[in-house]
């Protein structure tokens, strides 16, 4: 991680001659990369040439690429079932997120900040050119109302023409919001303030007061807080960093070519001191206490981990647990029946939760311990099983030992929930300062 100059070589043979650094420091660093390098066959072919690799850039790969952003790309909101549009919408698309590639692929694509992206990426289509492709350029009106500053900071922003973008409104059904965050990474893409810029709150809020149905579409790296005007939006898609296949895979869930399937990687705060992960301790969150007091916390997220709609609906039912009781050598088996209750076929990613319900040391409420992504087609049920070891729930234990103890542990699968008995408690050879 020197890539400018490489004085750190010569300070680190000093320091070795001055006994600083002992050599069997350099010899466990020089050791872990040989052995990677011999993994990896290096040795033997040192140069790789890229008639090795005839599918590099084939239209398989981009085509995988495409599949991988439509499935990860999360629908958060659909009020009154706004989504999917016809093609035959009238479009008003702004936002500073609307026409660039860049900020679709991110930092550490086609540079370290992603500054050259429009260099490389421009034969793909942006939102906006996906939008066109598919809608129609006659359905689709282009007022940007807030643009990036490309040759700035990532956070700074130009051409703020707010009233542009709301005159356009009155002429369209609908307004695609295309809002985030610009490309960045590490150090110079850190921020003091998760708030979405100001000046995109503010196009939101305007186009919010034209009354036309209002469709978010997120493309930031991280979650930038919307709560100022999310209740008064119709639609939210969160498409993440998808790539250079990004605004097709919006575009085809916007118009129900695709029906989306992401579900949330992480829990979407509402305010900046509500920060709180899925797994978090009892202690974080109280629910109501009968008594003299009689109150409770509120849990402000906008949008809890794992949450992600479809244009289908699903059902869960019969969660099944293999055993009641289990030893610490053995596995359990937890099961679960889908139906597609909908009208149309989707994709469900299947979540299984598990809580110890005591620990030693302060169990998470849940944790995620296994999941499946199924399709099914209207009317259509599935069953879907899971395998669970005890070192699959395990934690670790004051001696930074991966550790089960026995007890009572609940499975949560939807709204369904069971219990199993672990009547052994054991401690695991691996040492978690070491994973």
């Amino acid at each position: 991680m020197i890539p400018y100059n490489f004085k750190f070589c010569d300070f680190l043979i000093e320091l070795v001659k001055e006994g600083e650094v002992p050599m069997s420091r350099i010899d466990d660093a020089v050791r872990r990369i040989l052995t990677l390098k011999f993994e990896l066959g290096l040795f033997e072919t040192p140069v790789t040439n890229y008639k090795d690799y005839p599918q590099f850039g084939s239209k398989a790969f981009e085509q995988s690429a495409y599949v991988a952003a439509s499935e990860s790309i999360t629908l958060l909101k659909n009020s009154n079932n706004v989504l999917p549009l016809k093609k035959s919408a009238k479009l008003l698309v702004t936002g500073p997120n609307a026409n660039t590639m860049r900020a679709l692929n991110g930092g550490w694509s086609y540079s370290w900040q992603g500054e050259k992206v429009s260099e490389f990426g421009d034969k793909y289509n942006t939102i906006l050119e996906a939008l066109q492709q598919r809608g129609g350029k006659d359905n689709i009106t282009f007022v940007q109302g807030v643009a990036y500053k490309d040759d700035g900071k990532y956070w700074e922003e130009k051409d703020v023409d707010i009233e542009a973008a709301v005159k356009a409104a009155a002429k369209v059904d609908y307004i695609i919001l295309c809002a985030g965050e610009n490309s960045y990474t590490e150090k110079p893409g850190d921020l003091h303030d998760l708030t979405l810029s100001a000046n995109q709150i503010a196009l939101a809020k305007a186009l919010v007061k034209t009354g036309k149905p209002v469709i978010l579409v997120l493309n930031e790296g991280r979650p930038r807080l919307i709560s100022s005007f999310e209740r008064d939006v119709q639609g939210v898609l969160q498409s993440y960093l998808p790539g250079n296949f990004g605004g097709d895979a919006i575009a085809d869930i916007l118009y129900g070519n695709v029906n989306p399937s992401g579900k949330l990687p992480y829990t979407y705060p509402m305010y900046a001191n509500t920060l709180v992960t899925y797994d978090h301790k009892p202690s974080e969150e109280q629910s109501k206490m009968q008594g003299v007091y009689d109150y409770e916390s509120d849990f402000a997220v906008q949008y809890p981990f794992g949450f992600g709609l479809s244009y289908t609906s699903f059902q869960y039912s019969d969660l099944q647990v293999s055993k009641s009781t289990i030893a610490a050598n053995e596995k359990i088996t937890l099961s679960i029946t889908v139906k597609n209750t909908g009208t149309r076929e989707g994709k469900e990613v299947v979540q299984l939760f598990i809580a110890d319900q005591y620990a030693s040391v302060t169990p998470d409420v849940k944790r995620l311990r296994g999941f499946e992504k199924i399709n099914l087609k209207a009317g259509e049920s599935q069953k879907v099983t899971f395998t669970i070891a005890p070192r699959d729930i395990a934690f670790v234990a004051k001696d930074l030992r991966w550790t089960v103890e026995k007890g009572d542990y609940e499975v949560s699968v939807g709204t369904l929930k069971a219990k199993f008995t672990l009547s052994e408690g054991k401690t695991f050879d691996d040492k978690a300062s070491n994973l």
